[in-house]
């Protein structure tokens, strides 16, 4: 015996479901445990990458320092992937980010290193520079129609020129030991070095933030499971909910535990977590998020329910550019000087790590973490290709296969999904 979902999807027995239970399309069930591929396979992939390329290297990959390199040496690309994922969201495209990250990465090195302005003062000039380009292309995009694909493209050429034109052809540095400290540095030993075991030492202050992490992480899967429960929807049974955040847990604490045997957290590491946990409240929680997914899942319904869509896309472009300007920092500190050609390929790198994370080509599907796990999956395969030796040109081909996949099984689940519902 069946029932009919909302969405037209039978569930019954043989489903993993009891009689009348809603279980939605690309939503899959092994005995008590339901996994849905769309939302959970990136994941799922992200861990057989890591165990995959963790076999290749005799376990270098995940050896403390270079957990640490892989988050310093990818910390820009995080950040971009941050606003990338709302423009995706919303339906549109940036090419100029990695142009961006280069004039904007120039005009903190002029400012520091040529008129010798403070360190702070120089960072939100350059942040507010960043936020002024990003109104810049918002203005011709949202109020004066012109496709984001083609102003986005203009900004990269225009942008790229500026560069070169304030670095006069040439890179500005070194950089201040703050801006370095931001860029490279850790965090101190606040509490004292304690011991583990086998797995040797660890800052006790790094340990209570993982711990702090993992409580926070579960209080905000439990009020999500408590919400759908409330509304009727299908949740996981309890054991397999359990088992799910122990696994979070788990990983949580050896990412923490490997970084606090090394040097302790990067600073670029708390920027980061700062970021995402700030973002992943604005997308699911504000109403300004629940505007960019309306204004990218369906445009028409968007404008007559009565949302400012000129107003969403203006803005997030806005903060396209202040997030661009912080990469920019980022990555001119840690390189301690700020070049020409800084920037290259970043928003290929960004607009991949969005899709491979969940975006969806036509917009309105996509999550914060997700951007973060592609950009990592990105990371993950140059860092582990290069510790066994693979040439560049390898690098990229598996980069590209890799994005494709994650292209093509999104376009597959939602033709499985439309076939499931009619």
């Amino acid at each position: 015996m069946s029932s009919v979902s909302p969405t037209g999807v039978a569930v019954g027995p043989q489903d993993g479901g009891g009689p009348g239970e809603v279980r939605p399309p690309g939503r899959m069930s092994l005995g008590g445990f339901s996994i849905n591929i769309r939302q959970s396979g990136i994941y799922i992939a992200f861990a057989l990458i890591v165990v995959l390329f963790s076999v290749l290297t005799d376990g270098a990959l995940l050896q403390p320092q270079n957990i640490s390199n892989i988050i310093v040496q990818n910390s820009y690309i995080l950040i971009l992937a941050v606003g990338m994922i709302l423009i995706i969201i919303a339906g549109h495209i940036d090419l100029s980010v990695g142009s961006v990250v280069a004039v904007t990465g120039a005009v903190s090195a002029v400012l520091m290193v040529n008129y010798g302005v403070p360190w702070p003062a120089a960072l939100l000039i350059t942040l507010v520079t960043g936020g002024l380009i990003g109104a810049w292309q918002g203005f011709w995009i949202a109020y004066f129609g012109i496709p984001s694909f083609i102003v986005t493209l203009a900004g990269m050429l225009l942008f790229r020129a500026l560069t070169l034109t304030v670095l006069g052809n040439q890179g500005i540095g070194p950089f201040p030991d703050a801006v370095r400290t931001l860029s490279n540095g850790f965090t101190d030993g606040y509490f004292g070095n304690i011991g583990l075991g086998p797995l040797g030492g660890a800052d006790l202050f790094s340990l209570l933030v993982g711990l702090i992490a993992v409580a926070g992480m579960s209080a905000a899967q439990w009020r999500t499971r408590s919400a759908r429960v409330s509304y009727g929807q299908h949740v996981d049974p309890f054991p397999a909910f359990v088992l799910k955040l122990a696994a979070g847990a788990v990983l949580i604490m050896f990412l923490v535990i490997q970084l606090a045997r090394f040097k302790n957290l990067p600073w670029v590491l708390v920027l980061l977590a700062v970021l995402v946990l700030g973002y992943s409240l604005l997308s699911t929680r504000s109403v300004f998020g629940r505007r960019i997914y309306a204004v990218g899942g369906n445009l028409q319904a968007a404008v007559l329910s009565g949302v400012r869509v000129k107003s969403v896309v203006f803005w997030i472009f806005v903060n396209m550019g202040v997030l661009a300007g912080m990469a920019g920092i980022i990555f001119a500190g840690r390189l301690n000087q700020a070049g020409p050609t800084a920037g290259g390929s970043f928003e290929l790198d960004a607009i991949a790590a969005a899709f491979i994370g969940g975006a969806a080509v036509q917009g309105g599907v996509g999550k914060v973490v997700g951007a973060i796990t592609g950009g990592l999956i990105m990371g993950v395969i140059n860092n582990g290709m290069s510790l066994i030796g693979s040439p560049s040109e390898r690098v990229m081909l598996v980069k590209g296969i890799v994005l494709l996949a994650a292209v093509a099984f999104d376009v597959w689940t939602k033709r499985r999904a439309g076939t499931a519902a009619r």
